[in-house]
């Protein structure tokens, strides 16, 4: 039962960053924003939809034990993130959009790190399958997800000019 609350939670939030992330790609779109990294955000999306699956199909074959104390610290990240995309406002979106004469934010968590949404979707692919101790996924995805921020950073920091 527990199970079932909670990736039907983790889907939810999901989901509502998607719809938060359209809106906001629509008034960038609209104040003449720029995308980069067209060709990687198709495999973006499924990776994240792999993901989700594979916690899924891993919990179905092999069970789990419900960690409360790895629950309390996915509770903690969701709170970053949404300190995260509180601070990007209208800016924070899943795909790079650049609006012109826009400046880098750097209030909330930016003020500390660079990336710190990054840092929060490498820990949430670590600790939302331990959760449930379903170490294959945790261990596959962040390796995955490795490759993919790799590619992602990149073309975001060329995006504002730091490559």
């Amino acid at each position: 039962m527990y199970f079932i609350l909670f990736i039907c939670f983790v889907i939810f939030l999901r989901l509502a960053e998607l719809v938060v992330a359209k809106k906001n790609e629509k008034w960038a779109l609209d104040n003449g924003a720029v995308e980069y990294g067209k060709s990687h955000y198709p495999y973006m999306i499924l990776l994240h939809t792999l993901f989700i699956l594979s916690i899924i199909v891993e919990y179905l074959l092999r069970g789990g034990n419900f960690n409360n104390i790895l629950m309390f610290i996915f509770i903690l990240l969701i709170s970053f993130k949404l300190w995260t995309i509180a601070s990007l406002g209208k800016y924070w979106n899943t795909k790079i959009l650049r609006v012109p004469n826009a400046d880098f934010i750097k209030k909330g968590p930016y003020k500390i790190f660079k990336h710190p949404n990054y840092f929060i979707v490498i820990c949430e692919i670590i600790v939302i399958p331990m959760v449930f101790d379903l170490y294959y996924t945790a261990i596959i995805f962040t390796l995955l997800n490795a490759l993919m921020l790799y590619v992602r950073i990149r073309e975001e920091e060329r995006a504002w000019g730091f490559r």
